[in-house]
């Protein structure tokens, strides 16, 4: 049987925000223009004990023809033998803000058929971003966090060998394309909600804006924010000003449904009206038993199997339970939990009070 996970929020959120009790707005919001920028580039790593693209991968072979005639040394690529090199894709995130000269870890895969890419070194590879510039340049040697060991029935294999790491391994060459705050700000919510939009506005005018408002909810996902004049040189510490502000968010009533795991979370915000719920359970249990049935002496018949069945049905007594008006989650989980539901009996539970209007709240099947 699943084991019932019953995940609950024992803070409910407060009608009105309030200052000393919520959640920093660095958690919350965004600042627009400021945001991760991913880096992509196609590189050679060598070094590999045998364990590199075989002479199928072509392209493997092509690069590291290449590459050698850029360094005066001409060979066929057919004359090649990349046992010891694989071609890999080489990913990174470039940071907001982030300035020529500092160092950012790269993710090498393989993307041919190399099994391991352990002890491998990755060799010099520029990283370009969507507009097709180069950003930053990789090399050194990869962290595999895995190993692979043994040939043919005989081999053990921990984690994943052709995915490898290079901490620190780039370096950028151009700034990030980020869009540095002038007269204003526009904070995107990560979970957009009207309440919870209206109520950070509030909390910056509140902060900020004593003679005159500095927020504006626009819709429920932006607010804008005109920057103080006695901010107007100090945008950075306008900002971490605004960061560490406290908001109180809003959110709608919803239980969280995982089938396949029997998890259920509900938030502190779900609500039952008065219902009656008579629950029971109907067990229908079939049994083949398969027996030997011997001839008799000097006859002529054969030893056959004869599968014998036995169908059995047991309907346990129901069992109910009776919410009344103002009724909590935990009580809900409570009276659950009191009749013995199993996750997949909670589901249907869930579901037919929401059907019958009595659960003030969106179930989410995920």
């Amino acid at each position: 049987m699943i084991p019932l996970l019953l995940a609950l929020a024992l803070l409910a959120a407060p009608m009105e925000p309030s200052a000393g009790n919520g959640t920093r707005l660095k958690e919350l919001v965004s600042l627009e223009g400021v945001r991760d920028n991913p880096l992509i580039g196609y590189g050679l790593v060598v070094g590999l004990s045998g364990t590199g693209d075989r002479q199928l991968t072509i392209f493997s072979a092509q690069s590291l023809t290449n590459m050698l005639q850029q360094m005066g040394v001409s060979v066929p690529a057919t004359a090649i033998l990349v046992k010891n090199t694989a071609a890999v894709m080489v990913t990174a995130t470039l940071p907001p803000f982030a300035q020529p000269g500092v160092h950012i870890d790269v993710e090498a895969a393989a993307i041919g058929d190399a099994a391991n890419l352990q002890g491998g070194l990755l060799l010099l590879t520029s990283l370009k971003s969507v507009d097709g510039q180069v950003y930053a340049v990789a090399q050194g040697s990869v962290v595999t966090g895995g190993f692979a060991a043994g040939r043919g029935g005989n081999s053990t294999m921990v984690n994943h060998p052709t995915v490898g790491r290079v901490p620190g391994g780039a370096i950028i060459e151009r700034a990030a394309p980020s869009i540095a705050p002038q007269r204003s700000l526009r904070l995107q919510l990560r979970q957009p909600d009207f309440t919870t939009a209206q109520r950070i506005s509030a909390v910056i005018n509140e902060k900020f804006g004593v003679v005159k408002p500095v927020a504006r909810a626009q819709n429920s996902a932006l607010i804008g924010v005109d920057i103080p004049q006695e901010f107007a040189d100090r945008t950075v510490e306008f900002i971490a000003d605004l960061e560490a502000l406290q908001v109180v968010t809003d959110r709608p009533a919803r239980v969280i449904v995982n089938e396949r795991t029997g998890t259920i979370v509900m938030g502190k915000e779900v609500r039952v009206s008065p219902v009656a719920i008579m629950h029971g359970k109907l067990t229908v249990e079939i049994q083949t038993v398969e027996t030997v049935s011997q001839p008799g002496p000097r006859s002529q018949g054969t030893t056959q199997v004869v599968p014998e069945v036995a169908v059995g049905a047991r309907e346990d007594k129901a069992r109910s339970l009776v919410l009344k008006q103002g009724a909590t989650v935990e009580e809900l989980v409570r009276a659950l939990g009191a009749i013995g539901s199993t996750p997949r009996d909670v589901i249907a539970i869930l579901q037919s009070l929401r059907a019958a209007g009595a659960l003030e709240a969106d179930i989410d099947v995920i």
